[in-house]
Formats: C-alpha cells, structure tokens, sequence
C-alpha cells in the first residue's frame, strides 16, 4: 500500500480533512486517484503540495493567489512573497489602529475627541458648569470635528482663552439657564444683547462663533454645529438667532440658512 489516507495527510499537514477537501476544490492540490481498494492515497509530492499550500495561507497569502504563487520561478515567487509581506504589514498596521481606538473608546470621551478636548470639559465640570451643559458641549465639539476638521484645533484655542475670562463664563452659564426659558421671555433679548456686546468687544471670543465656518456648505455645517439638540422655536434657538442677527449687524459674517 502506497500513500496515505485523507485522515492521516490532514493530520501529517496540521489541517483538517476539511479543509484538505477545501483546497481540492480549489485547486491548489490535485487530489489523488484512488487505489485498488476505492481509498484514495495521498504520496510525498501530494503532501508536500498540502504542507506547501497550508503554510502559504498561514502566512497571510489569500487561496486565490497560492496556486500561482506556487508554479512560479523563483523570482516572481520572491517577489509574490514580499508583496504580500508590504499586505500583511499594512493589515497590522490597521489593527494596531483599531485596538487603539478600542482603547480609547474605554476611556469615553478620549475615543471621539482629542485629548485637548477632554481637557476642556474638564475644566468647565471644576468651573461650575453643570453635567449637562458639560454633555451638550461634548456632542457639540464631536459634531464640529467632523463637519470643520480644519478649523477644530485653532476653536478649542479660542475656548482655552476664553475661559479664563469670568464674565464670558458667567454668560454661557445664563444660555444655559435660559433653555429652561418660554421662547417669548423678554430676558432672552437681554441675554442675547450682552452676549453679542461681549463678543464683539473681544475679538478673539468672537471667533469661537466664526471659526467653525466651513470652505463649502458654509450655512449648512454652521446650524448642523450652532443648533445641534435644539428644537426650532425654542428659547435656545431664538437666542442663538437673536445673538447672530446683532452680529451681523455689526459686520460679522455668519452664514445664513438660504446661503451656500
């Protein structure tokens, strides 16, 4: 008796005999014919051929490109191998970055901002600000990130400073307040008057209002990020919409709804 049976190929080769049956449909390793006795024998080259294949598909090459792979001359062999080598290496390299964002996503906020961001909310939570208002801001600066990549970084600049100024923190704590507001309360006019005052008197303020203004879509990114989580109508948005009109009676370019 000559050979060996599929059981004890797969065995000899460290598959199964599955997947030895696997690669005879594909191809990849000719299945033998069978002996006097119906059984079919599997000889040296048909397992070298199966030790061949098993460790290609180990190392990363896909069956598609083994049985070319391996009727190769030796140069295109070497140079098949290092391609799929450049493959394997930009694989790892993918999910070295997915286990970091896994990593990060156990950490919360770290996940979906930068650590500059985090170090933001922070600071509102040690200045008073509410859970909430801290929550709010979160999704808001998420939302920015992605719609005005661009302009993030130099807008949480603007934020840093601008929290060191107690009279800019004291009215984003009343806005806050007044989303508790009906819409018609004539505070939310006073409101807005003084924050409008207050930004156009600090310049550098004022541009945490105009950085995030994307190149393309302007209007439309500017009240996905200005009015995220406000309902239209509500004391929020008529402040915000009273706070821009003032604005931009000033000269300070906002965009606009019907605008692009």
């Amino acid at each position: 008796m000559n050979g060996v049976t599929i059981g004890q190929a797969a065995a000899f080769a460290g598959v199964t005999v599955k997947t030895v049956r696997h690669y005879h449909k594909l191809g990849l390793v000719k299945e033998p014919e069978r002996d006097g006795s119906g059984y079919r024998r599997y000889g040296s080259d048909d397992l070298l051929r199966l030790v061949q294949v098993r460790t290609l598909a180990a190392a990363g090459v896909p069956l598609a490109g083994i049985g070319p792979l391996l009727d190769a001359d030796a140069a295109l062999f070497a140079a098949a191998l290092t391609d799929v080598e450049r493959q394997l290496t930009e694989r790892i390299e993918e999910l070295t970055a997915r286990r970091e964002t896994l990593r990060r996503l156990a950490d919360g906020d770290r996940a979906l901002l930068p650590d500059r961001a985090v170090a933001l909310l922070e600071r509102m939570s040690g200045l008073g600000f509410s859970a909430g208002e801290v929550a709010a801001a979160r999704e808001g600066w998420v939302l920015a990130r992605a719609l005005v990549p661009e302009g993030f970084g130099d807008y949480l600049t603007h934020v840093e400073r601008a929290l060191d100024d107690t009279r800019f923190v004291a009215l984003i704590k009343s806005g806050a307040e007044a989303a508790a507001w009906e819409p018609d309360d004539p505070r939310i006019d006073e409101l807005a008057t003084a924050m409008a005052d207050h930004f156009l008197a600090n310049p550098a303020q004022l541009r945490i209002v105009t950085g995030l203004q994307a190149r393309t879509e302007a209007a439309t990114r500017y009240k996905l990020i200005a009015l995220h989580g406000e309902e239209q109508g509500s004391a929020t948005a008529r402040g915000v919409a009273l706070i821009e009109t003032k604005l931009r009676a000033a000269g300070v370019r906002i965009p606009r709804p019907d605008s692009h």
